[in-house]
């Protein structure tokens, strides 16, 4: 039996996601702003099987987010006012960009990875941008915060601008608890998650004690 190329799998689910988008009702009349929703939520059953420690599970739910992926490439090929891609042109600019942030092992050169991701940056807007450009704020509020503050340190910004200059309120307490999270080495979304889920399992045995 002939082993497969890897990736051959990947086309069959092009052509199966583009034979769904002439001939499936649904899927012909999702926009990429109706898919948003599912696009993030397929990520958070991503993580949770992840947690879960069940591959079998992971590897399902990477799948719905593989097609989240598929999807949207599909929906963008269709349009012809000169703003359309296909997944090839998503593959192939992931690709390049990996090559590129990846010197120590495409190149010779060795170069700094945030030095890398100023220049792109830097030839996307044709001016210098700033260390925190291209965070995205519409993730949950804690990894926000850490992904800000790493950001921050890599550019050599003092951590004492984590204090939001004694600003009072409970989101300046919970900025400069993630500081604190950080510095002990702990990702204070994942440590929110574990907290969460200890708290559901106590919740649930409570609640088996409360049945007769």
């Amino acid at each position: 039996m002939t082993q497969e190329e890897p990736g051959a799998r990947l086309l069959e689910l092009v052509a199966v996601m583009s034979r769904l988008r002439r001939e499936c009702p649904w899927d012909a009349k999702q926009t990429h702003e109706t898919l948003a929703p599912h696009l993030l939520e397929e990520s958070y059953e991503a993580l949770e099987a992840l947690e879960s420690g069940d591959p079998d599970a992971l590897r399902e739910e990477l799948g719905d987010v593989l097609l989240q992926v598929m999807f949207h490439a599909e929906v963008a090929s269709e349009r012809t006012d000169g703003t359309g891609y296909t997944i090839d042109d998503v593959a192939g600019g992931i690709a390049a960009k990996l090559v590129r942030r990846h010197p120590h092992v495409f190149d010779e050169v060795k170069q700094n990875w945030d030095a890398i991701k100023a220049a792109e940056r830097e030839a996307k807007s044709g001016a210098p941008g700033s260390a925190l450009d291209g965070v995205p704020f519409g993730q949950p509020a804690l990894a926000l915060a850490a992904q800000l503050q790493r950001r921050a340190e890599r550019a050599g910004v003092p951590s004492e601008l984590a204090d939001l200059d004694g600003a009072a309120g409970l989101g300046a307490e919970l900025f400069a608890l993630v500081a604190r999270a950080r510095a002990a080495g702990l990702d204070p979304e994942l440590e929110l998650r574990a907290a969460a889920r200890a708290y559901r399992d106590q919740v649930q045995a409570w609640e088996q004690d409360q049945r007769p």
